[in-house]
């Protein structure tokens, strides 16, 4: 079975805090999705940034964060400003 810190950019940081908000799993996390699995941390982690939302998206697709295509950066830099105000 593979853990969450199989998949890139997901520390052992991270992968505690998914696990304190219910995705124990890759599939989980890619069930739920970036979006969603970055709002959760954010409710119990103001500090959850823009590159951590990255880390998860790149997880998701199995890429470090720095290989995101600059429009789906784009996209999730607009999400993470309409969450924070």
């Amino acid at each position: 079975m593979t853990t969450l810190t199989d998949l890139p950019n997901i520390g052992k940081k991270l992968q505690e805090q998914l696990i304190s908000v219910g995705i124990d799993t890759p599939e989980k996390l890619r069930q739920i999705g970036s979006e969603e699995a970055w709002l959760k941390i954010y409710e119990i982690d103001p500090s959850a940034c823009i590159n951590r939302l990255y880390g998860l998206e790149g997880a998701i697709r199995n890429v470090k964060k720095t290989e995101l295509e600059k429009s789906r950066k784009e996209e999730l830099k607009a999400f993470c400003r309409e969450v924070k105000g």
